[in-house]
């Protein structure tokens, strides 16, 4: 794939990647996402409608039940 290069250790073992960012920017874009949803796996979520009721409150508005 042009603008990836492997870093391999002694063993010929991949151990690393180099991305050309100019080739392959939308590549990084998409590892960087996955590596970020991944960290926060863990975190509590909220459901959208009360992500939603958040934000209006925020705005002032009020909301639809």
């Amino acid at each position: 794939m042009r603008g990836i290069q492997y870093l391999v250790d002694n063993r010929g073992e991949r151990r690393a990647v180099v991305i050309d960012l100019k080739k392959q920017g939308g590549l990084w874009e998409d590892f960087y996402d996955r590596a970020v949803a991944e960290s926060r796996r863990d975190e509590p979520r909220e459901s959208l409608e009360t992500v939603k009721a958040k934000l209006g409150r925020r705005r002032g508005r009020p909301t639809r039940g």
